[in-house]
């Protein structure tokens, strides 16, 4: 393992605790709201774990298309809401149009939420089968708009994950020795160590085409 692959190691962790905390099982079904740096990771963590049908959501196509060459089996772009569109509706009717798009029946058997946008949470919850499970592991506003009502009628388990627990640095060590997950391709951009303030502001910025940025240790 190089010591770039030894960064990328923590984010792949981080990926490990989410698929952790949705018990996800192989020959199950998922669907991966947001495909930025850890969005992308439970995806392939996802497929490496037998996952049968992996499918990433996002805003940005660009990421869509990096998505679709990483680990998810499927990807789809949200129609935007018109104006004066009730939001709520909206997500419902992303829910329906994702479960038809990609054949998934009553709906995928595990929901990963990687955004923390209102929007997509509320998707998450329409979209999950009876009886599946949800975890939200993005962080947006403190407080959203929850369909509980759908949330209960249809048996959910949701959970909330962060960071990661015992055994997860171990799994994500084997899992990029192994080369089952190619880190080196989250990393978009490299500056030497005397570059370090250009490095954060470039993460500050929030570009789209930036996934994960790596700044050299000193010579």
């Amino acid at each position: 393992m190089t010591m770039e692959e030894g960064a990328m190691v923590e984010p792949t962790a981080v990926a490990v605790q989410i698929s952790k905390v949705a018990d996800l099982k192989a020959g199950q079904t998922v669907v991966v709201f947001g495909c930025g740096p850890i969005g992308v990771l439970c995806q392939a963590v996802a497929k490496a774990y037998g996952a049968s049908k992996v499918i990433g959501v996002d805003v940005v196509q660009s990421r869509l298309d990096f998505a679709s060459s990483y680990g998810a089996d499927g990807v789809f772009l949200p129609p935007r809401a018109k104006s004066g569109a009730d939001p709520v509706a909206h997500s419902e009717k992303v829910a329906a149009l994702l479960k038809e798009q990609f054949d998934l029946g009553e709906g995928p058997d595990v929901v990963l939420e990687c955004t923390g946008a209102e929007p997509c949470i509320q998707a998450g919850v329409f979209v999950a089968k009876k009886g599946g499970t949800y975890v939200q592991a993005g962080m947006g506003k403190e407080n959203v708009l929850f369909p509980i009502t759908t949330a209960c009628i249809r048996a959910l388990t949701i959970k909330g994950s962060i960071r990661y627990t015992t055994g997860c640095y171990p799994a994500a060590v084997d899992l990029v020795a192994s080369g089952k997950i190619d880190v080196k391709r989250l990393i978009t951009n490299r500056f030497k160590f005397e570059e370090a303030e250009q490095a954060f502001e470039l993460v500050k910025a929030g570009k789209e085409d930036v996934f994960k940025v790596i700044i050299e240790g000193v010579q």
